[in-house]
């Protein structure tokens, strides 16, 4: 909640109504751009686009990018902020005011309270997506059906208590699915099942699991949902013998996506331990990804 409300802090640092925008991170930080990006278009707030930073269209006629890092270090971030540095109005939020995204960025919204030590990143991210729909929220632009953050936060609490079921705990593989700004909670679930428990996940917008990733679907393989379900889903999923998951559905009773994510999350810890790992350090991960030349 505290992210929410510190919105009238960064009134400099988040996109005024109209501009357009392009909002750019790396992995988790791209994740989160491209859930807010999907909230703030379709809220009618102004054209908006997700890129990972390194795919960014240098070029493209943008009011504003807005970067999301939480080490204020990675090397593919800092280099496109400095390609189009004079060129077009850049914001950044990050988790600490130490690094060099501090004077790349025209304008900085310093998260340092949401800031982890886990190589793994989940309550950054979380915030970072709090701080701006609370924004969006404030311009009265969230999209018919979102939930009031205040809701929202309500959800999460009960989302760290919510017990996770058998069937989810002793999965062999996870297709995680959403739509619209959910896609990207899906995208991002997929990747703390990886980076934490070196579990096998997918993801996909909901409508495309039948065109094909339905074909892996199976015992002891979860489908979950983020958001609305699409119609007939969960009945062609139970038809293949896979195991579907729905905070819309559940028993325990509608949770907001963003909550939903936290499950995951506690999923992804819950399956590291048990299989031995360290969830907070992965193999083969870092923090930041600092490069020594970027731009080549």
């Amino acid at each position: 909640m505290r992210a929410a409300e510190s919105v009238s802090s960064f009134t400099d640092v988040l996109p005024r109504r109209g501009e357009r925008v392009a909002v750019v991170g790396c992995g988790t930080s791209w994740f989160m751009a491209h859930a807010y990006a999907e909230l703030r278009e379709s809220g009618g707030h102004g054209e908006t686009d997700a890129f990972a930073a390194s795919e960014f269209p240098v070029g493209r006629d943008y009011d504003r990018i807005v970067a999301i890092t939480r080490s204020g270090t990675t090397s593919e971030v800092l280099d496109l902020l400095a390609k189009v540095r004079g060129t077009v109005a850049t914001s950044a939020l990050t988790a600490d005011p130490a690094t060099p995204v501090m004077t790349a960025a025209d304008a900085v919204a310093v998260l340092d309270f949401a800031d982890e030590d886990s190589v793994v990143q989940t309550r950054f991210a979380t915030t970072a997506l709090v701080l701006l729909r609370a924004h969006l929220e404030a311009e009265q632009a969230l999209p018919a059906g979102v939930r009031p953050i205040a809701q929202a936060v309500q959800d999460a609490q009960r989302a760290l208590v919510l017990p996770l079921s058998n069937e989810v705990c002793g999965a062999e593989q996870f297709t995680f699915l959403g739509t619209g700004w959910t896609y990207g909670l899906a995208l991002e679930a997929g990747l703390k099942l990886r980076e934490a428990a070196r579990v096998w996940t997918e993801a996909y917008p909901a409508m495309e699991y039948r065109h094909g990733p339905i074909s892996i679907a199976g015992p002891c393989r979860v489908a979950w949902v983020f958001g609305p379900v699409p119609r007939g889903l969960a009945d062609d999923i139970a038809r293949v013998g896979g195991h579907f998951v729905s905070a819309s559905a559940d028993a325990a009773g509608d949770l907001d996506p963003l909550a939903d994510l936290i499950v995951a999350q506690r999923l992804a810890v819950r399956l590291a331990e048990a299989a031995g790992y360290d969830p907070d350090r992965p193999r083969n991960l870092t923090r930041s990804v600092i490069l020594g030349n970027a731009s080549a």
